[in-house]
């Protein structure tokens, strides 16, 4: 399957020029033996001024491949153990990054291609993505999602100029890798949701033919769920791997078309960053795609619970007093974080609001939140999915959730359902 990433830059209806960074995508069985036919198109370089930036799982698993075929490329192996898109990560990988390298191959998944992703553009070199599981819709982002000094942030970084991605490769990954993937896209449910709620309520810019490539993205991905897991033939099985990644890049493509997370980051993501800033919980041993379906979970729960008072008259509305500053200082304070999350919420989203003219949109937010499956939909598709769902599972216990939910839309500045819920009392 090759997509024509051509299309998706042609003109919109919503008036913006969107730009395609990635130039070529393959995703088929074998694609990794092509990787020297597709660098001739793309790179003029000699071999050795090519690196792989891998760990030692994914050298194993396509690292290895990928240096036979470009005989003479240099090739960094990172420790699996404890890395991750951090500065930590980023300073060993960029202590062997040596100053001459020209273009980077990044095999691996999330992590690998964030840590390439933002030494290729630190470096203004490109970079060509080999995933190794379909475990997140990142690979063709132009950010990477960081966490820095344990803040977790968003950098400005490269999309890669080519996706190999070989389904004999990133189908024989561990499968709680490829429940990440499924995860990360299920959230778009919620994202989907919180971008057409900010749209309508501040007329911040939204553009329908994104959101239906998202939506095609979450058709992909429902459709393939039971071939991911079921007693199917090998074709098959490839065929749905193959569908998944597919909708995993659909949805970066949809990003890359916006210039930023928005299509595909709401407040689910949001209650996974926070989750990442181990500042209300413990480190957690778990993907990023599981804390997203958690926090899928917690938003739709509560979602569908304000949708259900506004109609029945259940509420009143709040007078805003601005940013929560006592939880903030009290939980990011202990971290140094706090400073970082006043500058992150500033100029603050919710002071723009006319709780008046909020009040007299209510049942069209409501209209809206109805596009949301329900808490026993997505729970279904999740169990199909084999991802998880409660906080138990990750090491967490449910009382959390509360906090997770006061504190989540402070992580990013960026309006969401969730925040707007701080201006709507239920009784």
């Amino acid at each position: 399957m090759k997509i024509d990433v051509s299309s998706f830059s042609a003109p919109c209806p919503c008036g913006r020029e969107h730009k395609i960074h990635v130039k070529d995508i393959l995703i088929e069985a074998g694609a990794i033996n092509k990787i020297p036919e597709l660098l001739t198109e793309i790179f003029t370089g000699k071999p050795e001024e090519i690196c792989i930036i891998c760990d030692d799982n994914t050298y194993s698993a396509a690292g290895v491949q990928v240096e036979d075929k470009v005989k003479g490329c240099k090739v960094i192996v990172l420790p699996s153990k404890g890395l991750h898109a951090d500065n930590h990560g980023v300073k060993l990988a960029e202590e062997k990054l040596e100053n001459h390298i020209k273009l980077i191959l990044a095999v691996g998944s999330g992590t690998i291609h964030d840590l390439s992703r933002y030494l290729a553009n630190k470096r203004g070199i490109p970079f060509v993505s080999v995933p190794t599981a379909a475990s997140v819709d990142g690979f063709v982002s132009t950010v990477a999602a960081m966490t820095w000094n344990g803040f977790k942030k968003t950098f400005p970084a490269v999309s890669p100029i080519l996706v190999v991605a070989d389904s004999t490769i990133f189908s024989k990954a561990p499968y709680r890798l490829t429940a990440s993937g499924i995860s990360d896209l299920l959230g778009k449910y919620t994202a989907l949701v919180d971008w057409e709620v900010a749209h309508l309520v501040t007329d911040e810019y939204i553009c329908n033919r994104v959101c239906d490539l998202e939506l095609t993205a979450l058709n992909e991905v429902c459709s393939c769920l039971e071939d991911l897991r079921g007693d199917v033939s090998e074709e098959a099985r490839l065929k749905a791997y193959e569908q998944l990644m597919y909708a995993l890049l659909l949805s970066g493509i949809a990003m890359q078309m916006v210039g930023n997370s928005r299509p595909a980051s709401g407040a689910e993501h949001h209650i996974s960053h926070l989750w990442e800033m181990d500042v209300i919980n413990h480190p957690l041993d778990a993907y990023h795609g599981e804390k997203v379906s958690i926090g899928l979970m917690i938003a739709a729960e509560t979602y569908h619970t304000m949708k259900e008072a506004i109609r029945n008259g259940q509420y009143e509305m709040i007078s805003y007093n601005g940013l929560d500053y006592l939880n903030l200082k009290e939980s990011f304070g202990p971290k140094g974080l706090y400073e970082g999350m006043l500058e992150e919420n500033t100029p603050d989203p919710l002071e723009q609001i006319d709780v008046m003219e909020f009040e007299r949109i209510l049942p069209q937010i409501a209209d809206i939140l109805d596009k949301l499956p329900s808490v026993d939909r997505i729970d279904e598709l999740l169990t199909k999915g084999g991802c998880v769902k409660y906080v138990h599972e990750i090491g967490l216990d449910e009382h959390i959730i509360p906090k997770t939910i006061c504190l989540s839309p402070y992580v990013r500045n960026r309006l969401t359902f969730m925040r707007l819920t701080k201006l709507i009392q239920l009784f």
